[in-house]
Parts: C-alpha cells; sequence; structure tokens
C-alpha cells in the first residue's frame, strides 16, 4: 500500500512544485536513499529486478527511495527536477506470475534516468510497458504478490497520473494537485487510453465494456480495492491538499504523510488498520508499514530539495534535506535484511520501541522530534533565500543527518 500526492506550482505557497510519498511495504522491509551520479555506459544491457533490456547511452543523476534488494525504485527526483511515485493498484488482468517483466518500481527508476520531463517521461514508462510488460513480482518475503501499478509524474510545468492494467493504460493530466492510492481512478475522464488485448479474470472475462468506457469500471479488482481503503485513503490525500487553499507548503505536505485513519491523541497502532496515509501493519487485513517517506520541492530559480526520512513510520520520523550535486546521501550506511547500524535500523528499534505504549512514549521524545524538523524547516528557508553554493549546500544537509543520527542514538540509550 502507498500514497503520493502533488500541488503544481500555482497551488503552492513558495510557486514550487510540492511532492510527497508514502511507502509502504512489508514490516522490516528496509528501504534505501541512493543517490546515483550522471553516468555513460558503454555496457549493451540493463539488469533490472528480473529481465535485462538495452542500456541507453546515458543516465541521469537521480535521488531514490527504494526497498534494499530492489533495483528499481519506490519513488525519485532527477537533476532536472522530474518527481515520480508508484503505486500498487490491483486488476481483473491475469498475470501469470513468471517474472519475465519489469516491475512499476524498475518502469519509475528507468523513467528518471532516461528522461527530463513529465511529459517524455511519461511516453518513456508507456513504450516499456507495451514492450516488456509487468509481470513481476512486487514482494519481498511474498512471493506471490504481483500487482499492476499507478504513477504520478510530474515536473514543475505539468503533472500527470497513469493507470495501468497489464499493458493496457490511461492517463489524464493533472491541474492544480491530485493524489493517487491503491486504486484505479480515472473512468471515463482519461486524456489518453491504450487498450491491449487482455486476458481477464474469470469470470470478468464475461463481462463487456462499459458505455462509455470507464478504465476503472473495466479493470478494477473490488475486493483487494475496497480491503486496501484505497478509495478513503485517496479522498484523505485530497481533502488535505484542498484544505490548504491554495497555500500548500512543505510543513503541510510533512503533516499529510503522517496522518492516521484516527486523530493522533487516540490513535494505537496496534489496532490501525489501511485508512491511515501513515501505515502501520498489524496482520494479514493490514499487511503493511510505511517503510520509507520523501517530499520533493522543485524550483525553477534556486536548488530544490529533497526531504527524505530513510526511516519508517513518518509519525515518528524526521524528514532530512538532501540537494544534487552533494555527497551526504553517500554518508549513510545502506539498510541490509536485519538490524545493523544503518539509519533505518537504528531507528526501527526506537520506532517499534514507541509503539509498544504509542501516546506514552511518543511523547517522550516528540517535543525534541518536532522542535529539530522546525530548525530544519527554518534553516532551509534562511539558506535559500540567500544564494547557496554547494558546499553550503552539503554542509546544512550534513548537519541535518548528524543531528537526526544523534537524536535516535541518545534517544536508544535512554530505553535500551
Amino acid at each position: 500500500m502507498c500514497d503520493t500526492l502533488v500541488a503544481l506550482p500555482d497551488f503552492t505557497s513558495n510557486k514550487s512544485l510540492i511532492f510527497a510519498k508514502n511507502s509502504d511495504r512489508e514490516p522490516n522491509e528496509a528501504q534505501a536513499i541512493a543517490h546515483i551520479t550522471r553516468k555513460h555506459h558503454s555496457e549493451e544491457f540493463l539488469h533490472c529486478t528480473f529481465i535485462s533490456i538495452p542500456q541507453v547511452k546515458e543516465t541521469n543523476e537521480v535521488i531514490l527511495s527504494k526497498p534494499f534488494q530492489m533495483w528499481g525504485a519506490e519513488m525519485g527526483v532527477n537533476e532536472f527536477g522530474l518527481v515520480i511515485g508508484n503505486e500498487a493498484v490491483f486488476t481483473r488482468v491475469k498475470i501469470n506470475k513468471k517474472n519475465n517483466g519489469l516491475t512499476g518500481m524498475d518502469l519509475l527508476r528507468l523513467a528518471l534516468e532516461r528522461t527530463k520531463n513529465a511529459k517524455v517521461a511519461l511516453n518513456c514508462i508507456i513504450e516499456l510497458l507495451g514492450k516488456y510488460g509487468q509481470d513481476a513480482c512486487g514482494g519481498y518475503k511474498n512471493k506471490n504478490f504481483f500487482y499492476h501499478n499507478s504513477f504520478i509524474i510530474a515536473d514543475p510545468n505539468e503533472a500527470y497520473i497513469l493507470e495501468t492494467a497489464g499493458k493496457s493504460w490511461a492517463s489524464k493530466k493533472i491541474e492544480n494537485f491530485g493524489s493517487i492510492s491503491n486504486g484505479l481512478g480515472i473512468t471515463s475522464d482519461f486524456d489518453r487510453l491504450h487498450l491491449e488485448k487482455e486476458k481477464l479474470v474469470f469470470p470478468f472475462n464475461l463481462q463487456p465494456k462499459p458505455n462509455p468506457f470507464s478504465f476503472q469500471g473495466y479493470f478494477s479488482d473490488f475486493l483487494y480495492t475496497k480491503v486496501g481503503r484505497a478509495k478513503a485513503r485517496q479522498a484523505c490525500s485530497a481533502d488535505l491538499l484542498a484544505g490548504t487553499g491554495g497555500d500548500m507548503k512543505l510543513s503541510d505536505a510533512i503533516r499529510i504523510l503522517q496522518t492516521h485513519h484516527l486523530p493522533d491523541p487516540i490513535f494505537n497502532p496496534k489496532k490501525a488498520n489501511t485508512s491511515s496515509l501513515c501505515m502501520h501493519g498489524t496482520g494479514i487485513t493490514n499487511p503493511s508499514n510505511t517503510t520509507g517517506s520523501m517530499i520533493a520541492e522543485i524550483r525553477k530559480d534556486k536548488p530544490s530539495s529533497i526531504w527524505l526520512t530513510g526511516t519508517s513510520m513518518p509519525c515518528i520520523s524526521i524528514f532530512i534535506p538532501f540537494f544534487f550535486g552533494t555527497h551526504t546521501i553517500q554518508k549513510i550506511i545502506k539498510p541490509e535484511s536485519s538490524y545493523d547500524n544503518s539509519l533505518w535500523w537504528t531507528a526501527e528499534k526506537l520506532h517499534q520501541w514507541i509503539c509498544k505504549d504509542y501516546q506514552h512514549r511518543k511523547s517522550m521524545i516528540f517535543s525534541e522530534l518536532n522542535e529539530i524538523q522546525k530548525s530544519f524547516l527554518e534553516n532551509e528557508k534562511r539558506l535559500l533565500n540567500g544564494k547557496p553554493s554547494i558546499q553550503e549546500l552539503e554542509n546544512f544537509s550534513n548537519s541535518c543527518l548528524e543531528q537526526v543520527k544523534d537524536f535516535y542514538e541518545r534517544n536508544l540509550k535512554k530505553v535500551y
């Protein structure tokens, strides 16, 4: 489960693009932050998660948040201000489960590495989808977790929603703001549409196409979409976006990603369900945790800021600012499959301790957490009001990262 949202410059306070996503994956599937520089390639092929495809001569500089063991990424941004996030969607199209296609995460990273703006990225994903399809497991320990994908693809000038079912797809342009969750949402309001001769799961193969045609109405799997409460979460994120009244700020994006289905004074992660934007897994009916979060503020005339938690559970995390051209992310230890000295697993120790008595234990750290986050936002604004050098941006990002590491290490010593 995941949630992705975007506010275009005309709908934001700073007249910049604000993009945000929570990546919801299996609990204990650590999410890595990766910063990959622009590269020239001599090799003929690129190996993605399951298959190899022809490599291109040059790929863009990208910042990604990705499951530690995957090639593809849940969300990311490139040096040209292109941002993409994907969602698992559940459809009536039969999946053969042979792992002979691209994952949605592969498609996302390929578009970021190979294109410069939203329109070209949209066409890139469509082209790759048509060539290779998406018969590819998206799970971690669950090797039977196959799904199709939707995307928000955005740059400072325009943004699109792309929804897929097999090799079929529909897209529409976003006006002002938009959000997606784990369900198809494009009905007959598409701008572009492509229909393959898809094999549908019985008895849906007997169902006639609706007239007028609705992409959601024809392809959506009702049961999985309902269990995941995709409609409720998408409505929640859209309402919160609309509630900013066209004055969307970075702090609003943080607040939205931290939202639960119940108010924080009542919320208990042990009783969480799939209605929360900040997801806490509880078992079979609610199997996902938010394992990473990203907010990108993309500016045309100033450096863009990429805010990443590098940790699970944004409700008790701190968003750290990163910048293109700097090297701060290279200082972060990549997490592996179990407890290690990485930022992700260090934070996870504290997060799991808090969740055992959420309201009481959260109150022990939240005041300090909020003060740190507030100082990051204020100092970033102050820094960007000048004309910071790359070194100044790197020094600031380094300082923020060290403060977050210190926050977790100090608080862990108090409780373990």
